[in-house]
């Protein structure tokens, strides 16, 4: 599959293997993938980030998905539609730190493994890169750019849709600003 990635996917997903190595995660999650995108800066996606304003609000995403991995994966949206039912997310997640220590929904599996030196991607992370081969497929084009992954992570549930979701980044949008870059080149 990765020889359709064109060199900027391929540091997406280099980058999220970096990203799981600084935080001891044992696998590349959506989280990583979007933390990699997060740090390109000429590129595609990049550039649909910076116009949605997301770059100058990268410490909100960063934090958002820290929340969100120590919720175990529970969204602010799906805390919220907890709350709606009298759930309090908050208050479980801080009685399981409070008898398993903070972090605790966040362990992903691997203490007391050694660590690994290739990171396997999880199945969430697997989807997204396999939507944005469906993605770039429809969208008629040749190649995958960072820019597929940015669309595959916001067009399928998970945390880094709900995360991105909540910083103004959705599907349509990144359509949008890739179907006016596109148009403005085809000029």
């Amino acid at each position: 599959m990765f020889e359709k990635f064109t060199a900027g996917a391929r540091a997406v997903v280099r980058g999220a293997a970096e990203q799981a190595d600084r935080s001891g995660s044992g696998t590349i999650g959506e989280p990583e993938l979007l933390l990699a995108l997060l740090e390109r800066t000429d590129s595609p996606a990049a550039a649909v980030l910076a116009a949605l304003g997301v770059h100058e609000r990268r410490e909100s995403v960063v934090e958002a998905l820290a929340e969100v991995r120590r919720r175990g994966g529970v969204s602010a949206a799906d805390a919220a539609a907890l709350a709606g039912m009298g759930i309090d997310i908050d208050a479980i997640v801080a009685r399981v730190e409070e008898a398993h220590g903070v972090g605790a929904l966040a362990a992903d599996g691997t203490a007391g493994r050694r660590k690994r030196v290739r990171r396997p991607f999880t199945a969430e992370a697997k989807a997204v890169l396999e939507s944005a081969l469906r993605i770039g497929v429809g969208r008629g084009e040749r190649s995958l750019g960072d820019e597929h992954l940015l669309l595959a992570l916001t067009s399928r549930p998970g945390a880094a849709a709900a995360v991105l979701a909540d910083h103004g980044v959705t599907y349509d949008a990144v359509v949008r600003l890739l179907d006016e870059t596109r148009g403005k080149r085809a000029s």
